[in-house]
């Protein structure tokens, strides 16, 4: 797919570190001009654009705080002062998440996993429609903890499937437009909102669920990602990509 977004404009949220990082990497290699987001990562996004940048790419950075109502308002008027008129690809993929039984899930975690996890991408996209052309993509992240159980995650998991299935309403409502409308669901992945994997039980629990027997690395993602961003992907939308090596067959 090697420069195949060429003098395209891409947003990918959270992407200061892990997926949200190589996914910005992957879609700038394919040619894209990318909007950088963070929200308080701004050294590690700054590194992000300047390794863009000195590949050849073009990238800038943004802040905003997702966790916030006006959050999403507020980043997408950063996006419109810089792009103009088109945004192609917009990546949802910053997000919370936090294991707690149903016993020791508080109203403040449950509020803070849809605020971000939910809340932040419903509204981004509401507030960038008019940037969104014919042909543009939107891609959310999914989870395996939305079609499996997976620990004690069902409030996380929660957020993951109200993400399924705004896939499909917008996919139905945005396709009219030439939008396309998917998510990818990873499994676990070697970043730090999977730290238990640095532990040998960590490891072998995650390894338990795969059929493909290594970690997933943020770029095992990122691909999926770029693809689905990419005019090979035209004839896709309203579906949830599985990219979790086998997880939970």
């Amino acid at each position: 797919m090697t420069n195949s977004l060429t003098g395209k404009t891409a947003l990918v949220t959270g992407a200061s570190r892990g997926i949200g990082r190589a996914t910005a990497l992957a879609l700038a290699d394919a040619g894209a001009q990318v909007l950088i987001h963070y929200s308080s990562g701004e050294k590690e996004a700054t590194d992000v654009v300047d390794e863009i940048r000195r590949a050849g790419g073009k990238a800038e950075k943004i802040g905003a705080d997702l966790s916030k109502p006006n959050g999403p308002h507020q980043l997408a008027q950063q996006v419109r002062a810089i792009i103009g008129g088109r945004l192609d690809v917009l990546v949802a993929n910053a997000g919370i998440s936090r294991a707690a039984s149903i016993e020791d899930t508080t109203v403040e975690d449950f509020d803070a996993l849809f605020a971000v996890n939910v809340r932040a991408p419903f509204f981004l996209v509401q507030q960038l429609l008019p940037a969104l052309c014919k042909g543009s993509s939107v891609i959310l992240l999914s989870s395996l903890a939305a079609h499996a159980s997976v620990g004690a995650l069902s409030a996380y998991a929660a957020t993951k499937g109200a993400i399924d299935t705004l896939v499909k309403h917008w996919a139905s409502a945005l396709g009219a437009k030439g939008i396309r409308v998917n998510a990818v669901a990873p499994g676990v992945v070697e970043t730090d909102m999977s730290n238990f994997t640095r532990t040998d039980a960590g490891q072998a629990m995650a390894l338990g669920m795969q059929a493909l027997q290594r970690l997933a690395q943020p770029e095992d993602i990122a691909g999926a990602v770029a693809f689905l961003a990419s005019d090979q992907a035209r004839w896709i939308s309203g579906d949830t990509l599985r990219v979790d090596g086998g997880s939970k067959l």
